[in-house]
């Protein structure tokens, strides 16, 4: 029996029924951990982590639509990952999935380096000159970068993945720049990105972008991925993401 506290739910994810615990007033996901499961390409047997993993959305959502061997999800506040780890037995994904509750600057200490061969993320977006209130409040903890930094994300990905593996990440373009430099740094080379637009007139609000460590110089660039066609009214990129069936 998974114990379900009195202020968490059991959401179904209409994906070969698993489900999700999740906490109402706390950081529940959204549908940028859908686009990102979405984005990233995981071949069969290959090994996943999943940094910054909040309630293991992205890891459950692999290990449902992709013949990945292992996946597991990182992530530091004891609460989330508690219900990461329960979401895992409520799905009996125990051979598959894993959760560790460790900080991402330590992951040198929490993993062998280059064990993995695919890195996801979907990290905190905003940075210090970004206003704050109640600074270690756990929403702000996961849209702001009060534990890690974007560096520090990217630098311990890198360290992690083997050589020629990949790396996916979803974020704010008006942070491109920035993503692209410490990337380089760090000899992650972007390969693919894709804008993402609430509508066709509207400005970017979020990106995807692929890197491989120690590839070479190369990207391409996707054509945008529009949300909706009018207010409510999905895309039909976006049906086919969640599936007119919304299975994955």
């Amino acid at each position: 029996m998974i114990n379900i506290l009195p202020n968490e739910r059991i959401d179904d994810l209409q994906c070969k029924g698993y489900r999700l615990i999740q906490k109402p007033e706390g950081f529940c996901f959204g549908v940028d951990a859908v686009l990102l499961a979405d984005f990233a390409k995981v071949k069969k047997d290959q090994t996943v982590l999943d940094l910054c993993t909040g309630t293991g959305i992205v890891p459950i959502l692999l290990a449902a639509k992709t013949a990945g061997r292992q996946f597991t999800g990182l992530e530091i506040q004891q609460e989330y990952a508690n219900m990461a780890q329960r979401s895992v037995e409520l799905n009996e994904l125990q051979g598959r999935v894993a959760v560790v509750q460790g900080d991402v600057k330590e992951a040198a200490g929490l993993f062998p380096a280059a064990s993995f061969d695919v890195v996801t993320v979907n990290p905190p977006y905003m940075n210090e000159t970004h206003g704050l209130k109640n600074v270690y409040e756990p929403k702000n903890i996961a849209r702001h970068e009060i534990l890690c930094s974007l560096e520090d994300v990217i630098k311990n990905a890198t360290y992690v993945l083997k050589p020629g593996g990949n790396f996916y990440m979803i974020h704010k373009p008006f942070r491109l720049a920035e993503i692209m430099s410490i990337m380089m740094k760090y000899k992650l080379e972007p390969k693919r990105m894709r804008l993402v637009q609430p509508f066709v007139d509207k400005e970017a609000t979020m990106v995807l972008i692929e890197g491989n460590r120690g590839g070479k110089s190369r990207i391409k660039i996707e054509p945008t991925l529009i949300m909706y066609d009018e207010p409510g009214i999905y895309s039909e990129d976006i049906h086919k993401i969640y599936g007119e069936d919304k299975t994955w």
